[in-house]
């Protein structure tokens, strides 16, 4: 039996689902480093077999990430990829999926070169604009897949509007909740059939692990999903498992510093006079402001900012000392990433354009050090 879910987050993040091992009573969840499993005898089992079917460490990892999205089955994969792919491999030839036109690269990629090879078609709209998704419908339409809020656009979608859309059509909703995680944003309790996250990002929190999940209440989905996961294997290894269970232990507090840091950090590049226009759900002339308000608990800790001045970019990621220019998100040491170049060079450029991702813009993870450091890095990179 796992730790209540009546619980607050704060102390879920903390203990886990078991909280503890029962069998030593370890306080940190054991690494159970084995491939295999001894049978008691024919036609017994432990409950464990073999590791890319079902392992301790995992399956820990697995209960506690349902249990923090108020789900009832999850699912731990080698990278927020893999839980994507997985996630497409529930659909068939001719089916139609809508998806956020302001997405990560990565997954773009995926879909346009690898699932439209199987015949799956996408539509690419702004889903914070419920009219444009209602449009995108078809007779074919299956899914509703959105990012909210959007990278690197910071766009608000709002998801229980569209899962209501959905639901009406009997198809499903899917959500990339990476940005926000189940601390702030929970999806499926607004009627999300599908939440995902890269659990590279904030729920490891620490830039030392690759993870994806899957997290849904549907038994029927939810065994699609496990004979994917087991017949392909791009399961989490159990090493991996426990660092990101040990990350999820600080999920609260990190975000809540994250967040704090990146409102000062949003209001300070607002009043720049080298910078163009900022982007961070928490400013209150933010366009999905009042929906993210409605939705979730919190505004995450992602910025994204134009400068007005090409040449800039350069001179930014050049001169940054504590902010470092690299790619992901989500860790405790903040990170600057050129999204043109880097994070969405897959999407064409006509789209780019169209959303908003040109060679002015910047986009900040906002981490934990002290914000006074972060706002001096800032300022002497763009003076």
């Amino acid at each position: 039996m796992g730790i209540s879910k009546q619980l607050k987050l704060e102390t879920k993040v903390v203990h886990g689902y078991k909280g503890y091992d029962q069998y030593t009573g370890a306080v940190s969840f054991p690494i159970y480093q084995s491939a295999t499993f001894k049978h008691p005898g024919l036609n017994q089992t432990t409950g464990y077999d073999y590791s890319r079917v079902q392992n301790p460490t995992r399956e820990e990892l697995e209960n506690t990430i349902a249990n923090l999205e108020n789900g009832k089955h999850g699912f731990a994969f080698s990278s927020g990829m893999a839980a994507i792919s997985t996630v497409l491999s529930l659909f068939e030839p001719g089916q139609h999926i809508i998806v956020s036109d302001d997405l990560y690269g990565g997954t773009y990629r995926l879909f346009e070169e690898i699932y439209r090879r199987y015949g799956i078609e996408f539509t690419y709209v702004d889903t914070s604009r419920i009219h444009e998704v209602e449009q995108a419908l078809r007779n074919t339409t299956t899914a509703i897949f959105i990012e909210t809020p959007s990278n690197p656009m910071m766009k608000v979608t709002d998801i229980a509007l569209t899962a209501a859309l959905a639901k009406s059509r009997k198809i499903l909703t899917i959500v990339d909740n990476t940005f926000l995680t189940p601390y702030f944003q929970r999806p499926l309790e607004l009627g999300a059939d599908i939440v995902i996250h890269s659990g590279t990002k904030y729920l490891g929190g620490h830039n030392d692990t690759l993870a994806g999940f899957i997290v849904v209440n549907d038994d029927d989905i939810a065994e699609r999903i496990k004979l994917i996961q087991k017949s392909e294997g791009a399961v989490l290894a159990p090493f991996d498992s426990w660092l990101i269970l040990r990350g999820i232990k600080t999920l609260a507090v990190r975000l809540e510093k994250q967040q704090e840091n990146a409102l000062t950090i949003a209001k300070w590049l607002q009043n720049h006079k080298k910078v163009e226009k900022v982007y961070y759900v928490g400013l209150s002339d933010h366009e999905g402001y009042e929906i993210s308000r409605r939705q979730a608990s919190g505004f995450g800790a992602m910025i994204s900012f134009s400068v007005k001045d090409t040449a800039l970019v350069e001179q930014v990621l050049k001169r940054v000392q504590v902010i470092m220019f690299a790619e992901s998100l989500g860790g405790v040491e903040s990170l600057i990433t050129y999204p043109i170049v880097q994070t969405h060079s897959a999407i064409p450029e006509e789209m780019r354009r169209r959303i908003g991702v040109t060679d002015k813009l910047l986009r900040l993870s906002v981490g934990i050090e002290a914000v006074e450091d972060l706002i001096s890095d800032l300022e002497q990179a763009l003076d």
